[in-house]
């Protein structure tokens, strides 16, 4: 029984789908019709669910008719329902308490846009699950859309990119790039990939200017570079060479040379005085790895401009600065694809979280994905407070500062735990590899 006497629900193999009520470009889903036609029709016993409640909605890539011929309930109620999964997190008047839930949260690196979210989960007494901890063995994660991202991103930038150059009086076959001919155009130019050491003398190379100071003949490529941690920061020990293990243990000890090394030397395109043309940012982490990005922004309003050195945005495409593309649900423009994929890893998991009702007797993977269970933030988790204490204003007004006895914003983990797994998604054995 829970606290207010109902029923249980937890563990009860019933399984919800939310309707994605958050953005109204949103086409995916957790599940599709056939893996929904699978967990049904193995049977509980087999795979842990017995019933599937999916919301209805006009916009899913995949009709609720499609559902309800695989044996779904197509209802708003989500009630019975012990395990509710999304793909972005809920309008909060929807969160139903002492109940699962499964989506991406973005809490656990203490966002502060999403903390009333996190309020929210731990009043209501809600076991939160985040399908971007849910890692392998060395740090890995199992559940990601990230080649859709990617794919995505690629196409709706560089299509951007010819509204840019058109806006500096340049016309580019990127003003009619749709997706089929994203290939295609890559075929066509010539382009190379070169290691990041080399970026600063072909750079050169490609201004004209030999290392004599005389004009050469201008080199016209595209160059790819992959760039890894040991290309953005070097250890303040000269001495040293760069350890990945070492980086995420002590970040103290290592200085960023991105600035110094790569960024002169980066662009879509270069051109004249001002290399770096625009970022395509899949990773749409606010305020994170691209500090300046102070917001999403969306698939029918992509991009915006941001200058430097006024620290201003802009929505349009003219002017001085850096053009910037931060949308971050990219793979829903391959929605069908998306969901596919998603769906055949998340459907193996689905019966274990359909019927826990302690985190405890779930598998590592799923348990270190757990950020709070009926409503109190579990043990890898009870740093999130301790960041956000060094917001005075939030403090006060989050109700959840009163539940933990917080005295100052320290980072606490426990390395020595089984399950141990750090905040940037590296397991213990990662970490001390």
């Amino acid at each position: 029984m829970n606290s207010s006497g109902d029923e249980e629900k937890l563990g009860n193999g019933v399984v919800g789908i939310l309707a994605e009520s958050v953005n109204k470009w949103e086409r995916r889903t957790p599940l599709t019709p056939s893996h929904c036609a699978r967990l049904l029709h193995g049977g509980k016993d087999r795979t842990g669910v017995s019933r599937i409640v999916v919301q209805p909605s006009g916009k899913r890539i995949h009709h609720d008719a499609l559902y309800e011929d695989v044996g779904c309930e197509i209802s708003d109620d989500l009630s019975d329902c012990g395990l509710i999964l999304g793909i972005k997190q809920p309008k909060l008047e929807m969160i139903l308490p002492e109940r699962a839930y499964a989506f991406f949260s973005h809490t656990h690196k203490a966002q502060e846009e999403n903390m009333p979210l996190l309020d929210k989960i731990l009043s209501e007494r809600v076991t939160l699950y985040d399908y971007e901890l849910i890692v392998g063995d060395h740090g890995r994660r199992l559940l990601a859309f990230g080649k859709y991202a990617g794919r995505a991103g690629l196409v709706d930038f560089l299509h951007g990119l010819g509204k840019r150059y058109l806006s500096q009086g340049y016309s580019t076959p990127f003003l009619s790039l749709v997706s089929l001919g994203a290939q295609e155009i890559f075929k066509l130019l010539p382009h190379t990939f070169v290691e990041p050491s080399n970026l600063p003398e072909l750079f050169v190379k490609d201004k004209g200017m030999g290392q004599t100071g005389k004009s050469t003949k201008r080199v016209h490529q595209v160059y790819g570079c992959i760039i890894t941690s040991q290309d953005m920061v070097e250890h303040q020990d000269p001495s040293k060479s760069f350890d990945k293990a070492d980086y995420y243990a002590h970040p103290e000890h290592y200085n960023p040379v991105f600035h110094d090394k790569i960024a002169p030397y980066t662009s879509v395109l270069a051109e004249k005085g001002c290399p770096l043309v625009g970022i395509c940012d899949i990773t749409c982490d606010i305020g994170g790895s691209v500090e300046f990005v102070n917001r999403a922004t969306s698939i029918d309003s992509p991009f915006f401009r941001f200058n430097p050195i006024k620290k201003s945005y802009y929505n349009d495409m003219d002017g001085d600065g850096v053009l910037r593309m931060a949308i971050d649900i990219l793979p829903t423009e391959f929605a069908k694809e998306a969901s596919q994929h998603f769906g055949d890893i998340l459907s193996e998991f689905v019966g274990s979280l359909a019927s826990m009702t302690e985190v405890a007797d779930l598998p590592g993977h799923l348990k270190r994905a757990c950020i709070s269970h009926r409503g109190e933030l579990t043990p890898l988790y009870e740093h999130i407070p301790r960041i956000m204490k060094s917001d005075p204003e939030y403090a006060l007004l989050s109700p959840f500062f009163h539940m933990y006895k917080i005295t100052s914003p320290t980072l606490l983990v426990n390395p020595d735990e089984e399950d141990y797994i750090s905040p940037g998604g590296e397991t213990k054995e990662e970490t001390n590899k």
